[in-house]
């Protein structure tokens, strides 16, 4: 066995799969490799690349600045280190219709078993902020279109921000013309109240995607009562990115304040563990076959 050589051959068929057989998914976001790792490691059965989680650990501010180059690197070095579904956030398609079709085939071909896309104009902002601006339905359900074209076995997932700027009603509308143009998924975004996640799961006939961000528009909902409701995906996109950032804040404290770790170990991952976590034994014996070849 080869332990970098991981991933899946068709991700968006296992994706497909779970969706058909599980009551819900529920994909934690992520943001590098370890972090995947550990949510499979916990028991996931899906993970998300999220975007603000991706370009928040680049330090920069989640308004689609991040490349497609970027975003494919993590998608490959994520999918090559787990075996279930990465669901990727591809915010405008990176462009218009022509650019998605390139960029569903590179993530496509980068390990992604999902995309989603969504209606903002860019700079696009994050779907739980004011000040956001929206592509016309068409051209949404343009770049839908691209992508069934350009995908093979991925999943399309269309995310769409018009409750905030053009009513709930808008937004019911324009998620059935992206299922008429085609998506696989529906993701409406910073819907504010049970009412409505039933409003629209009762009038949009697709697997549904809930975000269960922090901070934003939407309460603090449970999986058990998304599933009640209909939807199908539930994701916390940066749960574990804002829990990484408070935690390292508080280590690199005690290392100012305190001079020394000795007070935390019981806090930090030990080095078994965290070997144990990357195969780290697999590689070394590896590296002793392939030298034991040529002696």
């Amino acid at each position: 066995m080869i332990p970098i050589l991981k991933g899946l051959d068709e991700p968006g068929k296992m994706l497909r799969k779970l969706i058909d057989e599980l009551d819900i998914i529920v994909a934690p976001g992520v943001f590098n490799p370890i972090s995947a790792l550990i949510a499979e490691r916990t028991g996931f059965k899906a993970v998300y690349l999220s975007g603000a989680g991706l370009t928040g650990s680049l330090a920069l501010p989640d308004l689609g600045i991040i490349t497609l180059d970027e975003v494919s690197y993590f998608v490959k070095e994520i999918s090559s280190k787990i075996s279930i579904p990465l669901i990727v956030d591809a915010d405008t398609g990176f462009g218009e219709a022509l650019n998605v079709v390139r960029a569903t085939r590179i993530l496509e071909d980068s390990g992604a078993a999902a995309i989603q896309i969504e209606d903002q104009v860019l700079p696009k902002k994050c779907g739980h902020l004011k000040g956001k601006q929206l592509v016309s339905p068409e051209d949404m359900a343009m770049k839908i279109k691209a992508a069934i074209k350009a995908r093979r076995n991925m999943l399309i997932i269309a995310r769409t921000d018009a409750r905030s700027v053009e009513g709930l009603d808008s937004a019911i509308e324009r998620a059935r013309q992206y299922v008429k143009a085609g998506a696989d998924i529906i993701f409406p975004e910073a819907l504010e109240d049970e009412n409505e996640f039933r409003e629209f799961a009762k009038k949009v006939d697709v697997p549904l995607l809930a975000n269960m961000t922090e901070f934003g528009r939407t309460p603090y909902y449970t999986v058990d009562e998304f599933r009640r409701w209909g939807y199908k995906i539930v994701i916390f996109p940066v749960t574990a990115f804002r829990a990484c950032l408070k935690t390292m804040e508080q280590v690199y404290k005690e290392l100012m304040v305190e001079g020394t770790q000795r007070n935390i170990l019981d806090k930090l991952m030990t080095r078994k563990e965290f070997y144990e976590m990357i195969k780290y034994r697999e590689y070394e014996e590896l590296d002793e076959a392939l030298s034991a070849e040529f002696k």
